[in-house]
This record gives C-alpha cells, sequence and structure tokens, in this order.
C-alpha cells in the first residue's frame, strides 16, 4: 500500500492481517486502487470497503476459497503472475493486459459473479439499520403540458396526489414545498434542516439544482449539506472546456486513459465555486463534468448524472433535485463533449420547453430507478415528483406514508409538514 494517504484503521488492520494478500492478484490489485485515495472516498463509500472486506476477513478461508476459485483459474488462462500484476500497484499497463486477453469477457463475468453472492450479504446488514429517506424531483413551470403527461413510465407505481395551490404567488411554490413558508420568511429547506439536525456523514443532505431557485432558498451551509448547482458552476465549467481543448491541441495525447489522467489534474479552483474547500466534493464534481456524456453543456444532463453518482457513491438521505429547461441542442460539430457552443456557433441560444420535458420523462425515470437499486433506499423512502406550479403530483411512498392516504388536495405547506414529520425533524 503507498505510504500516503492512509486508509482507516479498520482497513488497515485488515491489510496487516493478510486477508487483501490471500485474494486473487487482479480483485486485490484492482480493490487497492480503489482506496489508495481513501481521503477522496465518500463516508459511504469507506464503509463499504470497510464491510467487504471485513466480511471476507471474519469469513472462513475455505469458503472465500471456494468463492474466489473460479477467478484464480481465469487469472492462471490469462497468464496473471506478480510480474504482470505487483501486489498493489494498479496501472494502465495492466487495464491493457487485461483488455487485450481473449479470457477478458470471462473475467468480467467472474468477478461480477463473485459480487453477486457477496452484494447480498452487505445487503442484508444495510436493510437491517434502514431509516427514513426522502427524494423530493422537481420538473420546472415552463413545460408544455400538464400533469396528465408527467411521469408516464412510472407513474402506475405511485399515486398521483392533487395539490391546493390557494392563492399565492407563483414564486412561492418552491419554498412552501421545501421550507412550509413563502420565500420572504426565509425559513430553513428540508435538506437544511436534515443536516443540521441528523446528518450521519459530511455529504448527507443534497441539493442538486440545473438553476440557482432551489440552491437560493438554502439560507445556511450546515456540516452534511451539500449544494450542487449547474449555474453556479459556469465559470468552472468554461475553464474546463478551454483547457482540454488546449490539451488536445497542444499536447501529445494517445488516448483516452491518457487524456484522463491529465484531466485528473482540472480541480476548481477557490474563485470558481465554494465546493473547491472540499476535497471530496471537489473531485466529485470534476468527474461528474469529465466523465458524464454532455454534463459540461447540457444543463439537465449535469442534474441528472450529478444526481446518480451521488446516489451510487454518497447515499444520501435527503435529496432535492430540481431540473430545469435545457437549450435547443445546436449543429452536432458543436456538441462535443469538450465545446463551448457559444463561442463556436453563430446560430442563436434558444430555450426548448419541448425537448426539456420528452428529455425530463426519461430522467425522471432514471433518478428514481437509481434510488431503488440499492438497499438503503428500498421500503423506506420517500418520493415527491413535482412539476413547479402543477396542481397534481406523483408520490411513491411506503404503505404508511399518510399522503398516500389523501383524498382531498393537500397544500403545499402541509406537503412540506409530512416529508418533515417523514425524517423525524
Amino acid at each position: 500500500m503507498p505510504p500516503s494517504p492512509h486508509p482507516s484503521s479498520t482497513i488497515q488492520a485488515l491489510i496487516e492481517k493478510g486477508v487483501f494478500d490471500r485474494l486473487p492478484l487482479t480483485f486485490s490489485t484492482y480493490c487497492f486502487d480503489q482506496i489508495k485515495e481513501w481521503e477522496l472516498l465518500f463516508e459511504a463509500e469507506r464503509v463499504y470497503f470497510e464491510r467487504l472486506f471485513g466480511l471476507l476477513g471474519r469469513s472462513e478461508q475455505e469458503l472465500v476459497d471456494e468463492l474466489f476459485a473460479p477467478l484464480r483459474a481465469v487469472e492462471q488462462k490469462m497468464g496473471v503472475t506478480e510480474k504482470v500484476f505487483p501486489k498493489r500497484v494498479f496501472t494502465l499497463d495492466q487495464v491493457d493486459f487485461l483488455n487485450r486477453s481473449q479470457y477478458y469477457p470471462e473475467w468480467r463475468r467472474v468477478v461480477a459473479d463473485i459480487f453477486s453472492r457477496l452484494n447480498p450479504l452487505l445487503d442484508e446488514e444495510i436493510a437491517r439499520a434502514g431509516r427514513p429517506r426522502l427524494v423530493i424531483v422537481m420538473c420546472p413551470a415552463e413545460l408544455p403540458v400538464g400533469p396528465d403527461r408527467m411521469w408516464m413510465r412510472f407513474k402506475k407505481q405511485g399515486r398521483m396526489i392533487r395539490i391546493d395551490l390557494g392563492t399565492s404567488d407563483d414564486e412561492d411554490f418552491l419554498a412552501k414545498l421545501l421550507t412550509g413558508a413563502k420565500r420572504r420568511a426565509q425559513q430553513k429547506t428540508l435538506p437544511e434542516l436534515y443536516a443540521a439536525q441528523k446528518a450521519t456523514s459530511p455529504h448527507d443532505a443534497w441539493i442538486v439544482d440545473a438553476g440557482g431557485a432551489v440552491s437560493a432558498l438554502a439560507v445556511t451551509s450546515p456540516s452534511g449539506l451539500v449544494k450542487l448547482s449547474y449555474e453556479a458552476l459556469q465559470r468552472y465549467r468554461t475553464r474546463l472546456m478551454t483547457q482540454v481543448d488546449q490539451l488536445l491541441k497542444t499536447q501529445d495525447i494517445r488516448g483516452p486513459r491518457q487524456l484522463g489522467a491529465k484531466l485528473k489534474e482540472l480541480r476548481v479552483l477557490p474563485t470558481e465555486n465554494e465546493i473547491a474547500s472540499d476535497p471530496v466534493l471537489a473531485e466529485f464534481v470534476r468527474s461528474v463534468l469529465l466523465s458524464g456524456n454532455g454534463t459540461l453543456l447540457i444543463n439537465n444532463t449535469f442534474v441528472e448524472w450529478a444526481t446518480v453518482q451521488s446516489v451510487r457513491r454518497a447515499k444520501p438521505s435527503v435529496a432535492v433535485v430540481s431540473f430545469g429547461v435545457r437549450n435547443k441542442i445546436k449543429p452536432f460539430s458543436s456538441l462535443l463533449i469538450y465545446t463551448e457552443q457559444e463561442t463556436t456557433t453563430p446560430v442563436p441560444t434558444q430555450a426548448d420547453a419541448l425537448g426539456s420535458y420528452v428529455d425530463l420523462e426519461m430522467l425522471n425515470y432514471y433518478v428514481w430507478t437509481e434510488f431503488e437499486k440499492y438497499p438503503e433506499y428500498r421500503r423506506n423512502t420517500v418520493y415527491y415528483f413535482v412539476g413547479e406550479g402543477m396542481d397534481e403530483m406523483l408520490v411513491l411512498a411506503p404503505p404508511d406514508f399518510p399522503l398516500l392516504k389523501a383524498e382531498s388536495p393537500v397544500s403545499l405547506t402541509h406537503l412540506f409538514e409530512m416529508a418533515r414529520d417523514w425524517m423525524q425533524l
């Protein structure tokens, strides 16, 4: 293991116990690579690795040997040795070695089979420690459809609930839903309340925002709250596109892996966004912007991919996801992943409300299915799918959530109160 950075004392104890050395070379080497930048992992990721290798460490060696026997057999056919795969070192050469092997598809299948046996055991532990969670997904007011045409892909999984909009100004819709009061009251949002009272990690409550309306409602910044706004990242996004363009034109980049190594150096600056002060979050955003297809250029693609990655990696207890209206796609030549559209084409920028609706029908579904992949969210998560200004919403929730029994329209303030009570705030 490289001397710095250091993993947790739990992982270090397992290393010293020899747990990693008793595993097949490709498996243990890859896992060492995953934890080598321990300080850049989210708390949920660290806990996962501790639980994974803790399980292997306390299991009978005969069972562990039986689990990994197929992988050892494939490694032997591939010619894997300590000369090819030095312990605790994972390089691009090793990646190329695996990719070039005729047995690579078999290797991938065997590794997948191993995790298909390990993950259910780990999932059982998570399910036993389940707790209430909340996800609110917002769509913008400008969509050219009503609630009858929203969430068609998974509407049958939940229940449509009528909303009593009252006589309030449209600008109070988000505020009442997320704070229970009008905007001018400047009350704390649900993610703020959760972060201040119950956060179990530094990244436990998330706001992922296409624009800035939802982020602006958060009047405090307690530990545990993450605020990501595509709009607020504009300076960083513009610099990334410029610098990547320069890299591709002026340096000898042989392939995507060499480019990836260069891209890892392009962190957000303190003058560009406040997330620069959080190394874990700064690396997360860099990765989202540079590995997601279109996340640099399209606001809703950024929101969807940032949300998906936060679920996979950070497992937030509360998440508010706010999509917007994207611009019309310009000629394809200007939609290269690292190209600034505003400066490369004379075609005027136009908002695309219809195209945004088409996209969001899929993206809302993607977000929901991503959460439901993980045991942390199954059977204990309340989902609000809301269109700003719409008089109906989609609710997916456990059977005991009171809102599912509502027969008359429910006010935005009452929706807030039900969500707050579910999270025991």
